[in-house]
This record gives structure tokens, C-alpha cells and sequence, in this order.
């Protein structure tokens, strides 16, 4: 029996990233991918060891996880990947990342098919 949940799942997730996304470059080490990504946004809230919590924001990737491959391989988002974003004149470079040992990714559907990449900014120049 079809999965009518699924389906429609997918079919969103791909209407997305056609009209709510642009493209960004994904590199690790000295390999570099061009993806489709939608920009979105995460707020930690991580105990400092003093009982304060501290509020992080992270910039989020959603990127299909069908197309983050390297080397005809699939591949998970892992620390220190980086993610090169341009807009207009200027490029923002971010370092894929999460505060604390918190995980930087996580599925963002149930039926995984997209990651949310979570990072920080690390790098900009242009205008």
C-alpha cells in the first residue's frame, strides 16, 4: 500500500527546493558540490555549566538528502563542512556546526529525505 503521507512529503519537500531555494556551495576538504538550499533558522538554548542558559542562533541548510553526494558517494553533513552562500556582491561562508556537543543536522522530515544543516557564519567579503 502507498505511503499517501510520503508522497506528499516528497512531493513538498522537492516543490521547496525548486521555488524556495538558491543555490550554495557545500565543501569538504578540497571537494566542493553546488545544491539547491532553503535558508531557515534554529535557536539553541545550552546551559553554560553555571545553570545560565545561553541562546545560540544557527543559519540552517535544508538541502535534499539525495543531493548532498561526493565522489558518486551519498553523503551525512558532518563538523567543519563549510557552506558558501552569495548574495548579490558579497559571500558569507559558514562552517557547519551546533553549539555545545549538540548534533549539527538533523533530518527534517520523517521520512529522511531532507537535512537541516545547522552552522555558523565564519567568513564574508564583497561589497
Amino acid at each position: 500500500m502507498v505511503d499517501l503521507l510520503e508522497r506528499a512529503s516528497a512531493w513538498l519537500d522537492e516543490q521547496r527546493s525548486r521555488h524556495a531555494s538558491r543555490v550554495v556551495t557545500y565543501a569538504r576538504g578540497g571537494q566542493t558540490l553546488e545544491v539547491s538550499a532553503t535558508i531557515g533558522r534554529t535557536t539553541f538554548e545550552v546551559d553554560d555549566g553555571y545553570g545560565v542558559l545561553v541562546q545560540h542562533e544557527s543559519r540552517d541548510f535544508l538541502i535534499l538528502a539525495g543531493d548532498l553526494v561526493l565522489d558518486d558517494q551519498p553523503i551525512l553533513p558532518q563538523r567543519g563542512d563549510r557552506i558558501q552562500e552569495v548574495q548579490g556582491n558579497s559571500t558569507f561562508v559558514y562552517e557547519v556546526t551546533a553549539p555545545g556537543n549538540g548534533p549539527c543536522w538533523r533530518y527534517s522530515d520523517p521520512y529522511r529525505k531532507t537535512f537541516r544543516i545547522h552552522s555558523k557564519q565564519v567568513e564574508s567579503g564583497g561589497n
